[in-house]
């Protein structure tokens, strides 16, 4: 089978990025450009994120989380620590984030490491979720591999009678990562493919350089 896409095009024309009218932090410009496209823009889960990790098996994976949080800190999502991600993880933490908010023609790419937030973080937000979703996660055993869709459904249904009436605990296996940003680029697409990306870099005196990047 071959399908060519060379003649798949569009001119991005919504928006533009100048140095001279951004924030010295990252952060700023990235909750500026957040509430921007949540507010005005159509597009479904502004939280939504890609995070690529380095695998055990040597291979980059790449798969969409949710951000739940975000500081000046870092980037915060949560996950089955003993996931494919959550091995990737620990074995290496250095991580890579984006956005792809396309109704905007803007992109955010975030590198940085990761590592575990508090356990009584993780607890709170547990604690936050529909019940469902707290059941979800301890009854998957993410990534590895399960006979069908039953198999799931028949120990969802059992959990949900044991824990009727009952407080549901936090899996020890289950919390949050913080992603902290040593290098974060901004991508605003422009006419002619002469998009404009900036890109902030953090020192050792923990300020941030920022340069723009050809397209």
């Amino acid at each position: 089978m071959e399908k060519d896409l060379s003649n798949y095009r569009k001119s991005y024309e919504k928006g533009e990025l100048l140095k001279d009218s951004i924030p010295e932090n990252p952060i700023e410009l990235f909750r500026n450009w957040f509430i921007e496209v949540d507010t005005h823009f159509d597009v479904d889960e502004t939280n939504a994120m890609t995070i690529s990790t380095l695998g055990l098996d040597g291979y980059p994976k790449s798969r969409v989380v949710l951000l739940k949080k975000y500081t000046y800190e870092g980037f915060i999502f949560y996950t089955n620590y003993n996931s494919e991600k959550g091995k990737a993880i620990e074995s290496n933490p250095n991580v890579c984030l984006s956005f792809f908010w396309h109704a905007a023609e803007r992109q955010v790419i975030i590198k940085g490491k990761a590592e575990k937030i508090p356990e009584n973080l993780s607890d709170g937000y547990f604690e936050s979720r529909p019940r469902g979703s707290q059941l979800g996660a301890v009854v998957s055993n993410q990534s590895e591999v399960v006979k069908n869709r039953s198999e799931l459904e028949t120990k969802l249904k059992d959990l949900e009678s044991r824990y009727e009436g009952k407080e549901i605990e936090r899996p020890k296996h289950w919390g949050g990562y913080i992603v902290k940003p040593i290098e974060v680029e901004f991508w605003q697409g422009r006419p002619n493919r002469l998009h404009d990306r900036i890109r902030y870099r953090l020192q050792d005196d923990f300020n941030w350089t920022i340069d723009r990047l050809a397209p």
